[in-house]
């Protein structure tokens, strides 16, 4: 069942949400001061490109800086969006499991310095 969803998640969105996720960690990656933030983005591909089977654990005491910086210009943003496309998948029976990988990608996107994809 992982993997039917996962493939349904692939052709629906995920292999270009993935890749523009990649690609930018790649732009950020070619500065020394962008690199922290592209091994982030490059978090995020890996979820995006096959989430289901996988947990996100966080850890905010490996990086507690970095963390409130990203939440502040970046992450309740995120969560934000990630909260309301998952409620938005939740409406229906059949896109509940969807949903719950927007939810999980919330975690991601809240505190993803320190943070481990299993």
């Amino acid at each position: 069942m992982k993997f039917l969803g996962n493939l349904i998640w692939l052709v629906f969105g995920g292999l270009i949400t993935a890749l523009g996720w990649f690609i930018l960690g790649l732009l950020l990656c070619i500065t020394i001061i962008g690199i922290p933030l592209g091994r982030q983005f490059f978090k995020f591909s890996k979820v995006m490109l096959w989430p289901m089977g996988k947990e996100v654990e966080t850890n905010f005491d490996k990086h507690p800086v970095l963390n409130i910086l990203w939440l502040i210009f970046f992450g309740w943003e995120m969560a934000i969006g990630h909260l309301f496309l998952g409620v938005l998948f939740c409406i229906t029976i059949i896109g509940i499991p969807f949903g719950m990988q927007w939810f999980k990608l919330m975690r991601l996107a809240l505190l993803p310095f320190g943070a481990t994809i299993k």
